[in-house]
């Protein structure tokens, strides 16, 4: 029965014509070809979806690189700093050019402006409007880079769109086909879905799962020889994708270890100055030395929060689960933060149902801990957090609310993606990194559950946990 199966697309229409006649021959050819189309339009979407991705991040990363040094510039007017700047500036400038050939021209060529108005300001050639202020230039670069970054993002959103309502039409249009023609095409459909449809979902699942950022699971799609090779090429894409993202966080780790070193020179620095190790300082040189020691703590921070980051990311997949009760390890994430909630004259409603799990305990207790000290950045002082655990049929519930300002509408989508740390003014000193929700959702991803953000219960920001039967209820006296 194997060597009589046509081993590809084409062989397979070939055995249709002889079954069907002429008409259904047509209309599976059709098919044929635009599910070939669509199948290309998918590669080269996914293809320019993660280049568009890549190349706006590193846009941002020059621009921040830009900023950076345009401040130390402007602060000790070392040449170097100059030349660096320079360096970040071509940096900045050979990215937009990659967006260029397709991201939109006219936005582009702002964006370009805009970098244009704020080097020129810093290397001092003269500029057409010298009352606007460096700060201000490098908010107007950021602010015409996002909207780059969106619309790029509608871009690829609208081809999308254009490809699904594309296989929408020809699915429609197999469909009055088939029906048309009802005793042979019956043979035909069976034929069809068991050796082209389910390889293109298998290839459709693939590229959805590629687009999420899910590399762990290896892509092999068994059919035709050609749709097979699609999937050869969708695995290879796989591999380089996972590779890129492990050379990512080496080089976070590797930067960020760098980075440290000097950091905590610059630190020593300023404490020996502002201890007058040196000589005494007057009151304008005091206020530059405790700028320069509270960016060196705010940096240190971030540094610090990009190798946890790093950490976190090689350890997503791993979960090693072990039996222990949620009230306990509620009461341990809860009293890390009792100082912060004191301060804060923040109140919380805890509500924790008596429940034994099985789970991962440390990430499980970073996810709490994540979760708590989030809402804690954006409760009011003299507010509440309400954190409630319980269960629901199979599944583990676990809300925390605050009576913050909440999550816009616009952000949702973005409030889980690495880096994204909202608009809303957060109350604590510190401006976050935008990591911490996406590591929660990575480490509940990873034991099988799901977070989302819930409307209508709270005034402010909720989200809400849902992990899977693998965590059960038992008495408490069990353990």
């Amino acid at each position: 029965m194997a060597t009589l199966r046509p081993r590809s697309l084409s062989g397979l229409l070939s055995a249709a014509l002889l079954l069907i006649v002429l008409p259904l021959t047509a209309a599976v050819v059709y098919g044929g070809v635009q599910l070939r189309q669509l199948s290309r339009a998918s590669n080269e979407l996914v293809r320019d979806s993660i280049e568009l991705t890549q190349n706006t991040q590193v846009l941002f990363q020059n621009i921040a690189a830009m900023e950076r040094s345009a401040g130390l510039y402007v602060v000790l007017d070392d040449p170097r700093l100059a030349a660096a700047f320079a360096a970040n500036e071509r940096a900045f400038n050979e990215t937009l050019r990659l967006l260029g050939e397709r991201a939109p021209a006219p936005q582009v060529a702002r964006v370009r402006s805009a970098g244009r108005a704020a080097a020129d300001f810093v290397l001092g050639v003269p500029v057409t409007d010298p009352t606007t202020s460096l700060v201000a230039r490098f908010d107007l670069l950021g602010a015409e880079a996002n909207v780059l970054a969106e619309q790029t993002r509608e871009g690829i959103d609208a081809r999308m769109l254009d490809a699904e309502r594309r296989a929408n039409a020809t699915q429609q249009w197999l469909l009055w086909a088939i029906m048309a023609l009802v005793p042979a095409s019956l043979t035909l459909a069976a034929l069809f879905v068991f050796f082209v449809l389910r390889p293109l979902r298998a290839i459709d699942r693939a590229i959805s799962d590629l687009g999420r950022g899910a590399f762990s699971q290896s892509i092999a799609i068994r059919g035709p020889v050609d749709l097979a090779a699609l999937g050869r090429q969708l695995e290879w894409l796989r591999t380089r994708l996972l590779e890129i993202a492990v050379e990512r966080n080496r080089f976070l780790r590797h930067m960020s270890h760098e980075l440290k070193t000097p950091l905590a020179n610059i630190r020593e620095g300023t404490d020996l100055l502002l201890e007058g190790a040196v000589g005494p300082l007057d009151d304008n040189q005091r206020e530059v030395a405790s700028i320069l020691r509270e960016n060196a703590l705010r940096l240190q921070q971030l540094i610090e929060n990009l190798l946890s980051y790093s950490a976190w990311q090689s350890s997503a997949s791993s979960v090693e689960t072990s039996r222990f009760r949620l009230e306990s390890l509620v009461g341990t994430v809860v009293n890390s933060q009792r100082l912060a909630l004191a301060a804060r004259n923040v109140s919380l409603d805890l509500q924790v149902a008596d429940l034994h799990v099985v789970a991962d305990r440390a990430k499980l207790k970073l996810v709490l801990d994540n979760l708590l000290s989030n809402a804690l950045k954006f409760t009011p002082r003299g507010g509440t957090i309400h954190l409630h655990a319980y269960q629901a049929g199979r599944t583990i519930v676990i809300d925390l609310a605050d009576t913050g300002p909440g999550i816009p509408p616009e952000e949702r989508d973005k409030v889980f993606q690495a880096f994204y740390s909202g608009q809303a003014p957060q109350g604590g000193p510190i401006k976050g990194t935008g990591i911490g929700l996406s590591v929660v959702r990575e480490f509940v991803q990873a034991h099988g559950g799901t977070i989302e953000i819930v409307d209508g219960q709270f005034a402010g920001a909720h989200l809400r946990i849902r992990l899977p039967a693998a965590m059960r209820q038992e008495s408490a006296n069990a353990a």
